[in-house]
């Protein structure tokens, strides 16, 4: 049995890659508070003029560029027949700054608005049907993305795939307890007053200065430490990350929701509290064994992740 379906997958990945090579992209920017912001459409292969199709838009991880992880979910959602939408924020990689021309600062309030931004500009397509639009988020961005489609009229559902969803609780755990919290903010509030203070995002594992001393994804320049990576981060981000809290706030969220995750992977438990206060009926895949960075670009997990949510949109009326 594990034979068979250890078939089945690299057949379905095999199909998948084929048909990622057909796909097209267009390069087209959208303006958000005054900053032009940098996005890419994906068609499926044999798209043709006229035709309106369900769109999603993907974005991801902390720190990250459209062409990392966003630019792999795009790639698996037009291979399945979405419209799919990835974007710079405002601050990082092609597109303009923030206010004050502030860079590589993880602001969850600015890049939820840059959310909402991109979901009105991909009404607008002529690629997309407006009605047919859906949000896919990815790490970081999860809270972010819940943030800017509740409520939103323009969005049909929502896929969350390794999401992490934060609380006070869990800020503590992962960050050294109150006391460590308590002094990244301080870090965060010297940096704001000198203009920001601007560090390595990625390095080698033990490595110092650094935000991320774990090597993996952002490090390895087969995986995500692409050319496109900024690999920047601003430390005036610690107070506005550390203070954002999206696991509390579930009852927000009044869109159909999937979420696709694993116990392996980062802060599972701020999934189960989110989906503890989630009002709707929400679709929850959890894989075995898969790390974050597996969510990332690793292909069976990628392809799984992708086949879940898509369903997940095809049932809501996405197609």
């Amino acid at each position: 049995m594990k034979t068979l379906l250890a078939s089945a997958i690299a057949t379905g990945l095999m199909a998948t890659t084929a048909l990622a090579g057909e796909i097209t992209t267009r390069a087209v920017s959208f303006e958000n508070d005054g900053a032009t912001l940098a996005g890419t459409l994906y068609l499926p292969a044999g798209y043709q003029t006229g035709d309106k199709l369900p769109a999603v838009i993907v974005t991801g991880a902390w720190t990250t560029v459209q062409q990392q992880m966003p630019a792999e979910y795009a790639t698996q959602m037009a291979v399945r027949g979405f419209a799919a939408f990835t974007f710079d924020f405002r601050g990082w990689g092609q597109s303009g700054d923030l206010p004050q021309n502030v860079r590589f600062k993880e602001d969850p309030a600015a890049k939820t608005d840059d959310i909402r931004a991109a979901i009105e500009f991909v009404a607008t397509l002529p690629e997309v049907d407006a009605a047919r639009i859906n949000g896919l988020g990815i790490c970081a961005s999860a809270g972010y993305m819940v943030d800017a489609v509740s409520g939103n009229t323009l969005i049909r559902s929502v896929g969350l795939v390794a999401p992490w969803l934060q609380n006070e609780a869990i800020v503590n755990a992962v960050y050294g307890g109150e006391e460590g919290v308590a002094g990244l903010i301080e870090v965060s509030r010297s940096a704001e007053a000198d203009g920001g203070a601007i560090i390595p995002a990625a390095g080698p594992e033990g490595a110092e200065g650094v935000l991320m001393p774990i090597g993996g994804y952002y490090y390895e320049p087969s995986r995500g430490a692409i050319p496109e990576y900024d690999n920047r981060w601003n430390q005036a981000s610690w107070e506005g990350w550390l203070t954002y809290h999206p696991a509390d706030n579930p009852a927000r969220l009044d869109k159909p929701l999937a979420v696709v995750h694993s116990e392996a992977a980062a802060i599972p438990q701020g999934v189960a509290t989110f989906l503890d206060g989630y009002l709707g009926d929400a679709t929850l895949r959890m894989l075995e064994d898969v790390t974050q960075f597996d969510f990332y670009d690793n292909p069976e997990d990628v392809t799984r992740a992708a086949d879940t949510v898509a369903e997940h949109f095809r049932t809501n009326g996405a197609s």
